[in-house]
């Protein structure tokens, strides 16, 4: 008899245990899909970087974000900031490659945060590194950028892309 209970008992944890991650599974597969598409707005603004279209990126922006570059100065920050307006009228005089690798995506609900390190080209010439800091929020039209830090610094006191330097 206590066999008998200990089976049942087993049994039944086990297809509890069954039910559990039945149920988590669609879950899971929800937030990689939603980290995909947090994932997917911070690679169109790098693209949209990278081909100078300042007005895409501001695209991809609540019309209330705000942009800080910050720059490093005697162990403190020092900061300018851009809103998306400032994005769309920006015109660039130069060939510009930004890339971003290793992304940490964070997603909870509608809000989500990307840290990206990254680096920067100007004509070809390795301009500056540092790490993109996006904070997501998920509208009616998808995913939107709220916010953008990102640091300008130089090796090695940042990283380059692990593949190394642009092709043309």
């Amino acid at each position: 008899m206590i066999g008998a209970r200990w089976i049942g008992f087993e049994s039944c944890a086990i297809f509890g245990l069954a039910l559990v991650l039945l149920a988590a599974s669609p879950v899971r597969g929800q937030d990689a899909d939603e980290r995909e598409a947090v994932l997917g707005v911070t690679e169109a603004a790098l693209a949209a970087i990278s081909t100078e279209d300042m007005s895409a990126v501001a695209d991809l922006m609540l019309d209330e974000s705000v942009t800080f570059a910050v720059t490093a100065r005697d162990s403190l920050g020092e900061y300018q900031t851009m809103s998306a307006a400032d994005w769309r009228t920006m015109v660039p005089s130069a060939d510009f490659v930004e890339r971003g690798f290793r992304a940490e995506v964070h997603v909870a609900g509608p809000l989500a945060s990307v840290w990206l390190p990254y680096d920067f080209y100007v004509d070809g010439k390795l301009s500056h590194c540092g790490v993109d800091a996006f904070t997501l929020v998920r509208t009616e039209a998808g995913w939107r950028i709220a916010s953008l830090a990102f640091t300008r610094r130089q090796p090695p006191d940042c990283s380059l892309h692990p593949e190394g330097p642009p092709v043309d």
